[in-house]
Formats: C-alpha cells, sequence, structure tokens
C-alpha cells in the first residue's frame, strides 16, 4: 500500500480511524497492496493494548493463529510467527507447546507490527468527519485533513462503568487500569472486586496470592448465577464462523437482542485452568486458617457511596430478593467494555443507519452508511454479527471482507463455508 504523502491534495481510498488490533490488522493486510492507498490515525502515541491488564503469566483465551493476519494470508511476513522468529523465540515457543500467547505477549507482537508500517500516524486525534459530496474529511487536531473515499472505525470499546457508580467519588478503579494501582490498592485494609469475566478472575487471583502478605479482606461479587467458565468446546467454536454470521445476521433485530444477552458467556466467561486454579489457591491458603475472603453470586450492584475514604456498597441478591451491603475501602470495577459512539461522527450521523435501539444497523459487510459501503466498523457490532465481533480469531476474516468491499475484487480468500453443523433450517 502506498506510503504517506500529502494530505492537502490527495484523496485516499480509505482513512482508519484507531489502531487497536483489528485496524493493526487491516493495516498489516492491506500494506502489500499496491492498489490500495490509505492511512491509519491513532490518538495515543504508540500502540497500547490492555496494559492495566499484564499480570503476571496472563495469556489470551485464543491460540496464537488468530493474530493480525494468519487466518487471512498465512505467508503475511507480519504474523505472529515471523515475530518470533525475528525475535529469537520461535523455539521455546515451541518447546513451551502451549498455542496460546501471553498477554504481555501479544502486546509486544503488535507493537513489533506497527513499526514495520508506513501507513500509520501515532499521536494523531481525529476531531470531526464530514462529507464534501464525495468524499469523506477527516480533520485531525494537528490541524490535516484527510481526504478519503471511505472510512474504517477501529476506535474500540470504552470502559463501563455501572450506574450506580457514576458520579462515585473516591479511588475506585475498572480493571483497564488495575496494574497502575495495585501498590495503592494493596495499602488499603479492605478490597472489593465487582464483576464476573477472565478479567475479574485474574485480578481476584493475583490479590488471593498475596492477600497473607498485606493482610486486607478480599471480596469478589458478581451478580452472574455462578462463576461461569468460558465454553470452549469446538461445535461451540464454530460458532465464530461465516456461516454463523450468516444465520445470526438474518434473524429479527429482537432475537438477536436477545440471543446477545443469553451468549455472553461463550465470549464473556472465565478461562477453565483458572478457575480450578483460585479453588486450588483457596484451599492452600486455608490450610493455616480460614482466609479472608468472600465469594457472593447472584448479587446485583445497586447503589455505592463514598464517605471517608470508604465505600458502602448496596447489592440485592437476586435469588433471594434480598438487600445487603459491604464496606470497603478499595474497589475494583470489572464490569466489562461496550462500545460508544465516536463524537466526531457528529456531523455525518444523516449518512449512518441505526436500528431500533438506537444503535449501528451494521450490514452484513460490516458496513454502517448509508451507501452499504462507505464506512465500515470493526467490533461493536454483537447485536448484528453475535460472538465474532469481538473475537480476535475472526478479526482476519473481517479485514479480508472489507478489503474485497474496499477493492471491488477479493484479494484475500474469504471463507464461506467452515462448519460441519448447520445453523439454519
Amino acid at each position: 500500500m502506498t506510503a504517506l504523502a500529502d494530505t492537502t491534495t490527495r484523496t485516499y481510498d480509505f482513512v482508519g480511524i484507531g489502531l487497536g488490533p483489528f485496524n493493526l490488522g487491516l493495516a498489516c493486510l492491506t500494506e502489500p497492496i499496491a492498489e490500495l492507498d490509505g492511512v491509519f490515525l491513532e490518538s495515543k502515541p504508540d500502540f497500547e493494548w490492555h496494559s492495566g491488564m499484564f499480570l503476571d503469566g496472563a495469556h489470551l483465551q485464543t491460540p496464537f493463529m488468530s493474530d493480525l493476519v494468519t487466518l487471512a494470508d498465512p505467508t503475511s511476513p507480519f504474523s505472529f510467527l515471523n515475530y518470533l522468529k525475528e525475535k529469537g523465540r520461535l523455539y521455546s515457543f515451541y518447546i513451551r507447546e502451549n498455542f496460546y500467547p501471553l498477554r504481555v505477549e501479544y502486546d509486544d507482537y503488535c507493537r513489533w507490527a506497527a513499526s514495520r508500517l508506513s501507513t500509520v500516524r501515532f499521536g494523531t486525534t481525529v476531531t470531526e468527519v464530514t462529507y464534501d459530496g464525495e468524499a469523506y474529511l477527516v480533520r485531525t487536531d494537528t490541524h490535516e485533513t484527510y481526504r478519503a473515499r471511505h472510512l474504517v472505525l477501529g476506535t474500540g470499546t470504552s470502559p463501563h462503568i455501572p450506574e450506580a457508580c457514576r458520579g462515585l467519588g473516591g479511588d475506585f478503579i475498572h480493571n483497564s487500569r488495575y496494574t497502575q494501582h495495585k501498590e495503592q490498592l494493596q495499602r488499603k485494609k479492605s478490597i472489593t472486586l465487582v464483576g464476573s469475566g477472565q478479567s475479574a478472575a485474574e485480578i481476584y487471583y493475583d490479590l488471593l496470592g498475596e492477600i497473607d502478605v498485606h493482610g486486607y479482606q478480599l471480596n469478589w461479587v458478581t451478580r452472574s448465577p455462578r462463576f461461569f467458565p468460558l465454553e470452549y468446546t469446538k461445535l461451540t467454536l464454530e460458532m465464530t464462523s461465516p456461516e454463523y454470521i450468516d444465520y445470526y445476521h438474518a434473524l429479527p433485530e429482537q432475537t438477536r437482542y436477545r440471543l446477545m444477552a443469553q451468549q455472553k458467556g461463550l465470549f464473556k466467561g472465565i478461562d477453565g485452568d483458572l478457575i480450578n486454579e483460585i479453588f486450588d489457591l483457596l484451599y492452600q491458603k486455608n490450610l493455616g486458617g480460614p482466609v479472608p475472603t468472600r465469594l457472593l453470586t447472584n448479587s446485583a450492584l445497586t447503589g455505592a457511596r463514598h464517605e471517608n475514604g470508604t465505600y458502602t456498597l448496596t447489592f440485592h441478591q437476586e435469588e433471594q430478593d434480598k438487600e445487603f451491603e459491604i464496606e470497603s475501602e478499595g474497589l475494583i470495577l470489572a464490569t466489562g467494555y461496550h462500545y460508544v459512539e465516536p463524537a466526531f461522527l457528529a456531523p455525518v450521523r444523516d449518512r449512518l443507519r441505526y436500528d431500533a435501539q438506537g444503535n449501528f444497523d451494521v450490514a452484513r459487510n460490516y458496513a454502517i452508511d448509508v451507501t452499504g459501503r462507505g464506512i465500515f466498523l470493526q467490533n461493536g457490532g454483537v447485536h448484528t454479527h453475535s460472538i465474532t465481533s469481538p473475537d480476535l480469531g475472526m478479526g482476519a476474516y473481517r479485514n479480508s471482507y472489507i478489503i474485497r468491499e474496499l477493492l471491488g475484487t477479493e484479494y484475500y480468500p474469504v471463507e464461506k463455508s467452515i462448519a460441519f453443523q448447520e445453523f439454519a433450517v
């Protein structure tokens, strides 16, 4: 792909806004395509991906083949295996016999890939997008304007703060900032962790491991009926397939939203081995007497206040229909992420499609604009594309699809049928 040039007279084929793993994968896959002229704009000074969750031993929940490029182009120089080879760790990874890269390793891989690209502009914040009748004008805080026929939105999802905690004072944190605040948390007499997914489990295990060193009370509370393991059986994994996207996308809107609520355990559950490790650690810690920790399920956070350095948290035990309170000096919200429409799109909202719920009406080809091929969305489409939307393993597939839309021809083969089972009758 053509390198950067003057933005005042040039019309790009596309501008990618935001550089998480999905748009970074698109940048890698479009790099060798001479027929495509694009640029990627990222507000951060360098690539960053969940740096607040770089806990020792934490790994991806998808295998290394779910890297930026392999499932679209196994021969790409941007593959995870090529990264390992260049870093001198390929044989070590082979001997390790573990398909799941460490989270900090995956971040380093993405940084390595980004450093090899000619089309990425870090430290560039998009402030406004307008349309001049033929192309989109992308304005930035660096006083540049990029003109492009297409946009690919990769701004990602934002930390979700429960309604009960919005405007709450004190020094509570979302799990996305955990490692930066861990030492400060461990100086408190009590810590309460709210949430039920992989991040919550990793933090609980990390804090439990040092509970006898610091002597804090540790609470883990979730509204889920139990600590659900990530469902990772092979026939379930076939739901990350082109066939399932076709099936899910064609369902009535209200059915898709109902399924979206039911399917959270398919991509937000806890690694089964970690659940067992937590139990084993609890067993080990309890050999010396009761450990100051509580694990509570079926308990929804309904209220919170902060006074004199202490949080008073109100929960509703849903099966018993009872309320109870927990007092805690520290509070960690492992409450997930949600998609927020970027403010810079306000001038072109009349060109975007929305469903009855007010969310983007994402077409099967990932477009969200009235033309059906002008603005494409990375992630943010669980309500239209099911669990494939946030899945790293489907990123290369989606990018192959988007590249086909941008080019008008198929550059990377776009799979149509990979599942053994049938989803539709």
